[in-house]
């Protein structure tokens, strides 16, 4: 049975280090629609329009992209120290529970699995009044997608150390919940554990295709989309950004409780050529594919 996480409460941020940082801060704001909040010590933070500090970080670097973490939000101390306890086997601590310099505070410690993915476990973080609805703007992350090469490892371990709870498996795909919105993490059944993309959350399908042609004025043409997923329900445009990094608008996430029945790929297949409900966007281009794994995660110092 699916079951909201004890330990988290939902996925808060992202950060990435990046070979062209004005390249890149200028797509998250003048073209995505995230708004520079602050830029201290040489990393840059932008927010949507939702509560959230900041959704994604920027620093400089060489070389090809890389992530630095994802942030998820615990849902106490008690849970920072749960999350700690329940890693034995899973993965190590990177750095212990500590006060966050960064836009809206709180203290955070960082992990990682076996694998090598990075996450950075934050509580406390003042988080702001929404802003008035700004049209087409990102409101939130809606999920993460990570691809794995050992996906049912990879699932035990946000079972066992964060409390998710399985909502769908594809074929291809492992969604992971959290809270009420269907998925906020899923992994690609790959031969890597690189990112996969970014999902954010805009007001409705308006937005979303609205998105897409603001992308494709700005020279971002649409890799995959429009469409609509099966897990999840939720509509989709998706993106290859600077540096190779995948990003989705995305709205209508199905909300589910307990009482939704986990589904196995035979509950999910669809016709020749199609793999969304309604199958009026051409595949995923190969631009897109190669994207997909192209941004892993940096080794911590």
């Amino acid at each position: 049975m699916t079951h909201a996480s004890s330990r988290i409460t939902g996925v808060r941020s992202v950060a990435l280090s990046v070979p062209d940082l004005q390249a890149t801060a200028d797509f998250f704001t003048k073209t995505w629609g995230l708004e520079l909040t602050e830029n201290k010590g040489g990393v840059q933070y932008f927010k949507g329009t939702g509560s959230d500090a900041f959704l994604i970080s920027l620093r400089q670097s060489s070389g090809p992209a890389k992530l630095i973490d994802v942030s998820l939000r615990a849902a106490s101390l008690q849970a920072i120290n749960e999350i700690q306890n329940h890693l034995e086997g899973h993965g190590k601590v990177i750095s212990q529970t500590a006060p966050l310099s960064e836009p809206g505070g709180g203290v955070a410690c960082t992990i990682s699995d076996n694998a090598g993915r990075i996450y950075q476990i934050v509580f406390g973080d003042t988080q702001n009044s929404a802003s008035p609805e700004q049209k087409d703007r990102p409101i939130r992350l809606a999920h993460v997608v990570l691809n794995s090469n050992e996906i049912e490892v990879t699932q035990k371990f946000y079972e066992e150390v964060f409390d998710f709870s399985l909502s769908d498996r594809t074929k291809m795909m492992a969604f992971m919940r959290c809270n009420s919105d269907h998925h906020s993490i899923a992994f690609g059944d790959q031969d890597n554990n690189a990112l996969n993309h970014i999902a954010f959350v805009v007001s409705d399908l308006d937005a979303v295709m609205r998105g897409g042609g603001r992308l494709k004025d700005a020279g971002f043409p649409i890799a995959w989309g429009p469409g609509r997923h099966g897990p999840g329900n939720n509509t989709f445009n998706y993106f290859v950004g600077p540096s190779n990094i995948v990003v989705e608008y995305t709205s209508d996430i199905e909300q589910i409780d307990d009482n939704y029945k986990v589904g196995a790929p035979s509950d999910w297949t669809w016709p020749p050529g199609r793999i969304d409900q309604w199958g009026i966007s051409p595949m995923p281009n190969q631009t897109l594919k190669e994207a997909q794994s192209k941004v892993f995660f940096q080794t911590p110092s």
